[in-house]
């Protein structure tokens, strides 16, 4: 819309209703509905080299415990002070070194943890423990008991996403923590993946969350499931090879607010142009190549990180066979019916 022309007249009806708490939409119109989405989110590379640097340093600045989650927040450029990657959600690098106990809590926030480095630290969900390894993906649900341990001898992170700004946007923050530092276990190890993880689901359990009840999708069926995919050589023009992972039980995404995906590109592969509404965060876990994002080219490797803002242009290129993980707010977009995708020449 073209900008509604000032008067002295205008001008002081403005005044007048804004002591009432009143505006006038057609003054803000043109930046409340766009003709196409309008993010202050900037693409940005983060070098995981350089963010396992600080964690070190921090790591002797502050315990776990203190801390409560010894995390740093990967602000996007555009959103600086608002601990976001994307309008809609958080995600930070995580590093528990070896005697540290991330203290047991619950909050509303659904949370993933994808691991980077590091193996054998542990991480309890609702009465469950589980070791880690590099590329699993782990969930916490909404208002489930976490806490996280390290008692092998070297350090271990991992990235952290949680739809933090969502549920700040809804007003539905709760969160408490335990008495003790560590919560019971209650379950053996492997539990929900023996029951949910192999095509087969308890016949009487009536569950009532809408997040995956695999807790830790490892990477190493993960990995096989792309290997095995793979033989067949069809590649998806703007995609490579991408499967997303998916709640066993209703084959919806694994989690209700973010969309999680791993994607297989094979060396010398280049995506065509693709852009999509639901802004995306990335992380090498194999390979190495480059990711052009609107008219900015990042170099990634294992473990680095980087964001691509709604609706921009983004192509992918595979040096050598390469895996990415990925996730957004996708399945919140599709359930409002507001996503939107442009497979450009593909």
């Amino acid at each position: 819309m073209e900008a509604v022309l000032k008067t002295p007249e205008r001008e002081a009806f403005y005044k007048k209703i804004d002591g009432e708490n009143l505006s006038a939409l057609w003054n803000v119109l043109g930046d409340l509905i766009t003709p196409e989405p309008k993010s202050a989110c900037r693409p940005h590379l983060w070098k995981f080299d350089a963010i396992r640097t600080y964690m070190t340093e921090a790591g002797k600045l502050i315990t776990a415990k203190e801390a409560e989650r010894r995390v740093l927040v990967l602000e996007n450029p555009g959103l600086r002070g608002q601990s976001k990657i994307t309008t809609s959600l958080f995600a930070g690098v995580q590093m528990v070194i070896p005697g540290d106990v991330a203290p047991a809590h619950r909050h509303s926030q659904s949370a993933l943890r994808f691991v980077l480095e590091g193996k054998g630290a542990y991480t309890s969900v609702d009465g469950e423990r589980t070791a880690m390894s590099p590329g699993d993906f782990v969930i916490t649900p909404s208002m489930t008991w976490h806490d996280h341990s390290n008692e092998t001898s070297e350090p271990m992170f991992w990235l952290d996403g949680l739809d933090i700004p969502m549920v700040q946007l809804f007003d539905t923050s709760f969160a408490e923590g335990l008495n003790e530092d560590q919560q019971k276990i209650t379950r053996p190890p492997g539990d929900s993946f023996a029951r949910y993880g192999h095509n087969l689901l308890p016949v009487d359990e009536k569950r009532k969350s809408k997040t995956s009840p695999i807790f830790n999708y490892p990477y190493s069926h993960t990995r096989e499931a792309l290997e095995t995919a793979k033989l067949r050589n069809e590649w998806d023009a703007c995609h490579g090879l991408k499967l997303k992972f998916s709640n066993p039980e209703t084959g919806d995404f694994a989690m209700p607010t973010i969309g999680t995906f791993i994607q297989l590109l094979p060396k010398g592969f280049k995506t065509a142009r693709y852009r999509s509404t639901d802004a995306t965060v990335f992380a090498a876990i194999e390979g190495k190549g480059r990711s052009r994002v609107g008219d900015q080219i990042f170099e990634w490797g294992p473990r680095d990180l980087f964001v691509v803002p709604s609706w921009q242009w983004v192509t992918h290129e595979a040096d050598q066979d390469s895996v990415l993980f990925s996730f957004s707010d996708r399945p919140v977009q599709q359930k409002l019916d507001l996503f939107r995708e442009d497979r450009g020449n593909a």
